[in-house]
């Protein structure tokens, strides 16, 4: 789409040249797709964009391995990421968490093109309840590290970066760095469950779990929320079906389920319990029922095209796919 009230694209990093009627330029797929007044809320005056401050030529290393943990850069693109769980750098460290990755990039439902160019901090910080990278970030306890005017940073955790169906926690001129992945949440067993009311449809419910090493569940909703909703639970802790359900209940309330035409309330609600016990069954070792798409059992191959052709079929140890 052209972006006709757009005046001036200026190359920069340094959040002190943000004014009024500016914003980031990273992949650029939400701006060029929506125009000049979608993100107008990312504007203090309302009005429409008047400058793009392009991080294109940032120079950031999208992918940093270290013993602490995985460090992603704001323009990191999904294809550079998808591409991470079979990287020399992360071969030998034990780190399953990584399984959740292809899944989180699976579930854009993009074409390549859209793989090449969009990046993961700008998919976090367009904060749309679907956004495949807030569910992956949040569901590993990422950290954000955002800048600001001044020389100024602070870090807050991605599941509390996103406050609600597209906002988020930016002050005006602040400037998403990159995401850090720690090593402890790196190191747990997984699980991936996602629903949507169409096929290859955007996420109506997206539901990742992590049993973490010291034995205590995480949970974590996103796309059947307006933000991220996580639930803990300590090692001696451990929650039965009817507890996990309560403690789901008690954790969201009615109004805090997202509203679209990608699915209901009430919807999205019944699907957070279902799948909420399917994790928790599979992470606990009590059975695995698997509902949804994008996830391959350990040791199976997963697809490697966000559109698999319509001739692919389950694999044999998990039930056919009935969310879609």
């Amino acid at each position: 789409m052209d972006m006709n009230t757009i005046e001036a694209v200026v190359p920069t990093t340094d959040p002190a040249e943000w004014r009024d009627g500016d914003a980031w330029l990273a992949g650029g797929t939400v701006l060029f797709s929506y125009g000049s007044f979608a993100f107008g809320r990312s504007v203090s005056d309302g009005g429409p964009l008047r400058r793009l401050l392009d991080l294109g030529q940032a120079g950031w290393t999208p992918v940093s391995v270290s013993d602490a943990g995985i460090e992603l850069a704001a323009t990191c693109t999904v294809a550079e990421l998808y591409a991470l769980p079979e990287s020399p750098s992360v071969a030998g460290r034990g780190w399953s968490g990584l399984d959740l990755v292809r899944p989180c990039c699976d579930s854009f439902v993009a074409s390549f093109k859209v793989w090449n160019m969009s990046t993961v901090g700008g998919n976090i910080c367009t904060s749309l309840p679907a956004g495949p990278m807030i569910s992956l970030c949040a569901g590993l306890d990422a950290t954000a590290t955002i800048l600001g005017p001044g020389g100024s940073s602070r870090t807050v955790p991605v599941a509390d970066f996103v406050t609600g169906d597209a906002s988020n926690g930016l002050a005006p001129g602040e400037l998403l760095r990159s995401i850090f992945l720690p090593a402890s949440a790196l190191s747990a067993k997984v699980a991936f469950r996602r629903l949507s009311l169409s096929n290859l449809g955007r996420s109506g419910v997206l539901l990742t779990g992590r049993l973490d090493p010291d034995d205590g569940l995480v949970l974590t909703v996103t796309a059947a929320t307006k933000r991220p909703v996580q639930l803990r639970f300590a090692a001696a802790e451990l929650p039965d079906p009817q507890q996990l359900a309560a403690a789901v209940e008690h954790s969201i309330p009615a109004e805090l389920y997202h509203d679209d035409i990608h699915g209901l309330p009430a919807w999205r609600r019944d699907m957070t319990f279902r799948l909420a016990e399917e994790i928790r069954a599979e992470l606990l070792g009590e059975g695995i029922r698997v509902s949804g798409d994008f996830w391959s059992p350990a040791g199976q191959p997963h697809a490697t095209s966000a559109q698999p052709s319509a001739a692919q079929t389950p694999a044999p140890t998990k039930e056919a796919p009935n969310g879609n």
